[in-house]
């Protein structure tokens, strides 16, 4: 009786986490409607997500190993700047490492949305880790609501700029643009980054002022991202 309780209550968590990704999953996947991806293709971006999330954790330990090494800093702004910033450099690098490395030279990535796509597949994977563990490990059920409203649409929507600017290095690729491959790498890698660095960094900071701002942040995400990523997928074209 308590090994079938146990069982379930994992069941029930596990759900709870996976879910909210995999609807977010099938969301882009139904917009992606000039040439679906290959499935092989998807499932191992997924994965890389997975790997990214392992690389971060590991990152971030060993980065707030050496910032209590160094001992700090007493100013809170200064903390939650580093903080928030060491989170966004981390995670976002670790996502397009993985990113790139799976989907740059596949032949599948023939339409800019494709970019989009990829960059989403390996966020929301490494949005289920990451809520895997905050379920199990940092307040069950109530936590598996907030972040599905919340940090899960996150993920999706820092990958979405990152996405938007991937495609477009793809397409300077076949127009023989180094110098636009470039820049549009960097600025995806850079817009996600930011945006992920405003999400903690207003989250962080415990000011009526703050949560004013992550409000808005979060208006933007759902208003404004959302949309964008409907426009995009709308807009597609071949990059042949």
């Amino acid at each position: 009786m308590f090994i079938s309780a146990a069982m379930s209550t994992i069941a029930i968590y596990l759900a709870a986490a996976v879910l909210p990704a995999v609807f977010l999953l099938r969301y882009i996947y139904r917009l992606d409607a000039a040439e679906k991806e290959p499935p092989e293709l998807l499932v191992k971006l997924i994965f890389g997500g997975l790997g990214a999330a392992v690389c971060a954790l590991i990152l971030e330990e060993v980065f707030d190993w050496l910032i209590g090494i160094a001992g700090g800093s007493s100013d809170e702004l200064i903390s939650v700047l580093i903080e928030a910033g060491s989170v966004a450099v981390i995670e976002e690098s670790m996502k397009y490492i993985f990113l790139k490395r799976i989907s740059w030279n596949h032949p599948a990535f023939n339409y800019r949305f494709d970019g989009m796509v990829y960059a989403i597949f390996v966020s929301l994977g490494f949005a289920i880790l990451e809520n895997i563990l905050y379920v199990f490990f940092n307040g069950g059920l109530y936590v598996a609501l907030t972040r599905a409203v919340l940090s899960i649409p996150a993920h999706m929507c820092f990958a979405a700029y990152m996405g938007i600017y991937y495609g477009r290095a793809k397409v300077c690729e076949h127009a023989h643009d180094p110098s636009g491959v470039r820049w549009n790498l960097a600025a995806g890698l850079l817009m996600a980054i930011l945006f992920h660095m405003i999400y903690d960094g207003t989250l962080m900071f415990d000011t009526g002022t703050s949560l004013l701002l992550f409000i808005a942040v979060v208006a933007f995400m759902y208003l404004y991202v959302f949309h964008r990523i409907k426009r995009e997928a709308a807009q597609d074209e071949s990059i042949d």
